[in-house]
């Protein structure tokens, strides 16, 4: 008689892939896939056929031949850990810090993850920097981490590259951790095609909650008046403001930028423009470079003027360059400290130009007969004269002397010459002059807007010249002689002001 009553068998391994045997499971009896009818024999186990894990599109993320490995009691665990940890420590790996991660209970399986991190592009420095890695499964962590990666637009030859920039991305689950934080991107105007460089550029933000930090940075720009839909390009521009606390840097920035005179609409189309600017730190940077212009002589009631005109300066090394161009001022153009001063209030792109760029103009003015003293007075006035090129420089003035034939003195009251172009105003409204028979100074034909050029044309006097216009601090441009200009109506006093003084 057939015994039916089969005893239940100890499972001594149980190998998952490739190595699998038949079992059938009732109320926790498994049975072998010999005889069932043999039930105290050793369980034979049947080899199958596997393919190399791979889809259409990522064929070269191939699954492991293992996953886990075998199944053991806590003794066989313990020297399973030990025989791993020895191979390691073998092939330079320190695997102190994985005493307690769960790691496979073979060899084989733990060289393959070594292996295919490697064939990722990481090394054994890079592994022992984050070894907690080699406890991600490559089945169900690392390939479909990568695969998704890839999908959104990391290139496969740099991913090697992301994972050593942030490598708990391994650990992360794709539909609950991934998915997620790319629609908000994407939801931010993010190109679709831009995914891929922002993550690569700032990869932590795969670890950001979306309710925390990115969210409540949008909203505090969005806020002080940044368009929505900049919001995008800032992003891919600049990631790393999402991962700022409006709390400890970005609102303490901006309260003390709208403290020197900046009105919040205008520092918002500056972080538009240059996102990195909400990078720079308040303590470290921001404020010591405001105190090095002071002390340069740069007046306080012009401070927002030059920080509107030259954001970017105020994350420069300024102590350094203020003190090395000031040496080249005083030295190679005769100007003193005082003067230096008002060029970086007028100009405070100069900081940044190289000693070979400043002297080119200079030595053309020198050339022409003009004296040290008098090229040093044109710079005062108009700095913008150590920025133009030489050849347009050469034309205007060849000009000046042959068809208008007037004395360089004239050049020396008004500098700003130079910065008009030749053939779209000095040379057509020239010849208007001499049609009408109107004789007068070069401020006066150049220095306004066409509609107010066609206005003196006609007129039956000629007015008195009248100040270029000027910034008052924390409010509108105050220009003289408003009323005969053209109206800004449709302007807010802070579009007028950033138009006037921001070069962006």
């Amino acid at each position: 008689m057939i015994n039916l009553f089969r005893r239940k068998l100890p499972i001594k391994s149980c190998f998952v892939n490739p190595f699998q045997y038949v079992s059938h499971e009732s109320k926790g009896v498994i049975f072998p896939a010999s005889d069932p009818l043999k039930p105290y024999e050793e369980p034979q186990f049947r080899v199958l056929a596997t393919k190399p894990y791979s889809t259409s599109k990522f064929p070269e993320y191939e699954m492991p031949t293992v996953t886990w490995g075998v199944v053991h009691g806590r003794k066989e665990k313990l020297v399973s850990r030990v025989i791993i940890c020895d191979y390691l420590k073998s092939i330079g790996i320190i695997p102190d810090e994985l005493e307690e991660v769960e790691l496979p209970s073979t060899v084989d399986v733990m060289r393959e993850r070594v292996e295919f991190l490697q064939k990722i592009g990481l090394t054994i420095d890079d592994i022992n920097e984050y070894p907690l890695m080699l406890g991600c499964s490559v089945r169900k962590n690392i390939i479909p981490v990568l695969g998704y990666l890839e999908k959104v637009g990391i290139q496969r030859s740099k991913m090697g590259e992301f994972v050593k920039k942030y490598p708990q991305v391994l650990h992360a689950s794709v539909v609950v951790e991934l998915v997620p934080v790319v629609r908000f991107l994407r939801g931010l105007d993010v190109e679709k095609q831009d995914i891929g460089y922002v993550l690569m550029k700032y990869p932590d933000l795969l670890g950001f909650k979306l309710e925390g930090t990115m969210s409540t940075s949008v909203a505090y720009l969005v806020s002080i008046g940044v368009n929505p839909r900049d919001i995008g390009p800032m992003v891919t521009q600049y990631p790393y403001f999402l991962g700022m606390r409006v709390g400890t840097m970005i609102k303490p920035l901006v309260e003390y930028l709208v403290s020197l005179g900046l009105p919040k609409k205008v520092l918002a189309r500056m972080f538009e423009k240059r996102a990195y600017l909400i990078g720079y730190d308040l303590e470290e940077m921001v404020k010591p470079n405001v105190d090095c212009l002071v002390s340069f002589g740069v007046r306080k009631e012009v401070l927002a003027s030059i920080i509107a005109q030259y954001p970017q300066m105020l994350g420069l090394p300024l102590k350094a360059k203020l003190s090395t161009q000031q040496y080249i001022f005083n030295l190679k153009l005769k100007i003193d400290p005082e003067g230096f001063a008002r060029v970086i209030e007028r100009m405070p792109q100069v900081i940044s130009l190289g000693q070979n760029v400043i002297m080119k103009p200079v030595d053309f003015l020198l050339g022409r007969g003009i004296s040290v003293e008098d090229v040093a007075k044109m710079i005062v006035k108009c700095p913008q004269l150590l920025a133009l090129q030489v050849g347009l420089m050469k034309n205007s003035f060849y000009f000046f002397k042959s068809e208008m034939g007037r004395p360089l003195k004239e050049l020396v009251e008004f500098p700003e010459y130079f910065t008009y172009g030749l053939e779209s105003r000095i040379k057509p409204r020239y010849q208007r002059l001499q049609h009408k028979g109107i004789r007068c100074s070069l401020s006066w034909f150049l220095n306004c807007s066409d509609q107010r050029f066609e206005e003196r044309l006609y007129a039956d006097y000629i007015e008195t010249e009248i100040q270029g216009p000027s910034f008052v601090m924390g409010g509108k441009l105050d220009l003289p002689g408003n009323q005969m200009v053209s109206d800004d109506e449709d302007e807010s006093d802070d579009e007028i002001l950033y138009r006037r003084t921001v070069s962006l």
